[in-house]
């Protein structure tokens, strides 16, 4: 459905939200520092965005321990790549356009963390050496050039109460992978059974490294 009124311009959209504050503008870097660079140490967790040659756009989720996303120098991140389900759309997006943004979380805060900036696709042995788990060292990694670096204010959490154990729901309660998989992919799946297989090999620790 065509909404009735849209917003066309950033002058019919300022007259609506108004200009930021000057020193919220101000804290846009383009460099990490001594304070900014905790939230990567202490994030498990990114959300890492890239666009496609044909100009759409991805977002894909990642993690592991804390500080997984290591900091090269205060302009420089790497981010190890580990095992996924080979699609790579994130890989083969920078092979063609490098513009990268992330937003790091970390569990019980609600600020964020952004970076935006451009990244190269590496497999050089000894970058990636310091990124291993359980003796496996990945074989690719995600170079970043940070041009911006900044906060996000904790309202988005706030009022998702995202960290909120009460908040929580039950997986049972959304459909399952493999009933997901049989509705979009195989009718003929055994939905029951692709569940099964897969909780087993997330149990034995299969293919996250």
């Amino acid at each position: 459905m065509a909404a009735s009124r849209t917003i066309s311009s950033e002058e019919q959209l300022r007259e609506i939200v108004g200009q930021p504050a000057e020193l919220v503008a101000a804290k846009v870097a383009d460099r990490l520092n001594h304070l900014t660079r905790q939230f990567i140490e202490r994030s498990p967790f990114v959300c890492v965005a890239t666009a496609s040659p044909d100009g759409g756009l991805d977002v894909s989720p990642r993690g592991d321990p804390a500080g997984f996303v290591r900091i090269v120098d205060e302009r420089t991140l790497l981010l190890p790549d580990r095992p996924g389900n080979r699609i790579a759309d994130t890989l083969t997006n920078l092979l063609a356009d490098p513009r990268i943004a992330l937003l790091f979380l970390i569990p019980g805060i609600g600020d964020t963390f952004r970076v935006n900036g451009r990244a190269e696709v590496v497999d050089d042995p000894e970058l990636l050496a310091a990124s291993a788990i359980d003796g496996k060292a990945p074989r690719l990694g995600i170079l970043i050039s940070i041009e911006e670096a900044f906060t996000q204010c904790a309202k988005a959490l706030i009022r998702s109460d995202l960290w909120n154990p009460e908040r929580h729901i039950e997986r049972s309660e959304l459909p399952s992978s493999g009933e997901i998989m049989r509705a979009v992919a195989d009718p003929a799946l055994d939905a029951e059974r692709y569940d099964r297989e897969r909780a087993a090999r997330y149990a034995r620790g299969d293919g996250l490294y």
